[in-house]
């Protein structure tokens, strides 16, 4: 188990709010990072690496001299990622805390962060992407499992989490359905260091999407989550209903071009992403007050798990 040193004595909870596209902003990140939750943010929830800066500013500005968990920006490393570079020079220059780099494992990206002493977590599906991660020289290793918002894998968290610990030493964090502090505390059990939420953090005041999206979420099911590479050309799990509001075929032959920023970014306004966790949730609270339940539920679990009669 390796929660990073500079981690340590700053969260509440064992949990990271996911970086969400086109719904973490700088209001989310912060009240999360001021109730113990490590908060963070798309660079691409920006339309410019000027605008990018305006909230890395943003966001320092409001947490400083705060007792506040670490923050944290997600860059996709993918060659269509027009703006990579230029966006992690600004990273570096505001040495941001955390990067979580997606969709590719860059050697020269970690390298840069560390420059400055950041971590860099980056998000896998499998263990081969697992031990292209560790090559890379990450520090954490996001396992994105079975029933994650966005672009998710098909692996059961159970397996996934004990295959990445036979090839990485560092820190693990667990992806997939987790809405509750329970499910936190049960991460944890079963070998992860951290907890990572996405979809719990949409149906919260200061989610960035509309109101039409948070109350599908609110309503919704395991049942009513689609996997399909029709909307981007990656593998990514969906709401049904917005799916078929968009007038999307799922039955079609139609293949997706591929992998393109612009288009993702076009095609997610529309159609929107969630995981199976949507059916644990049916309030839209505060970020601070979910933060803190979250705490509250773990720290019960925990004690559970301490107390229970089989634990010797």
């Amino acid at each position: 188990m390796a929660i990073p040193a500079s981690f340590q004595g700053r969260l509440k909870v064992p949990a990271i709010a996911a970086p969400m596209f086109l719904t973490s902003g700088p209001d989310l990140v912060v009240e999360t990072c001021l109730n113990g939750v490590v908060g963070t943010f798309p660079a691409l929830n920006q339309r410019s690496t000027e605008g990018f800066v305006e909230w890395l500013e943003e966001i320092e500005g409001r947490l400083e001299g705060k007792d506040a968990a670490p923050y944290g920006v997600n860059l996709i490393v993918h060659r269509s990622n027009p703006r990579l570079q230029a966006d992690l020079e600004q990273v570096v220059k505001y040495k941001v805390p955390l990067v979580i780099t997606s969709l590719g494992a860059v050697p020269e990206v970690v390298k840069a962060v560390h420059s400055y002493g950041g971590l860099v977590f980056h998000d896998v599906i499998n263990r081969r992407h697992a031990e292209k991660a560790a090559e890379a020289g990450v520090d954490g290793i996001i396992a994105v499992s079975a029933g994650a918002g966005g672009h998710a894998g098909t692996v059961s968290p159970f397996a996934l989490v004990q295959e990445i610990r036979q090839v990485f030493d560092g820190t693990v964090i667990l992806a997939g359905s987790i809405s509750t502090g329970a499910q936190i505390a049960a991460s944890r059990l079963m070998g992860a260091d951290l907890a990572y939420l996405g979809t719990r953090f949409l149906a919260t005041r200061e989610s960035m999407v509309q109101p039409e999206y948070k109350a599908m979420v609110r309503d919704t099911h395991a049942a009513d989550i689609v996997y399909t590479p029709k909307v981007s050309g990656v593998n990514a799990n969906f709401l049904r209903p917005s799916v078929e509001a968009a007038g999307l075929d799922l039955a079609s032959d139609e293949a997706h071009g591929g992998l393109d920023m612009e288009n993702e970014a076009k095609a997610w306004k529309n159609v929107w992403s969630a995981g199976h966790g949507v059916g644990a949730i049916e309030d839209e609270p505060s970020a601070a007050e979910l933060c803190q339940r979250l705490t509250a539920e773990y720290r019960e679990a925990m004690r559970q798990a301490c107390n229970d009669e089989f634990a010797g």
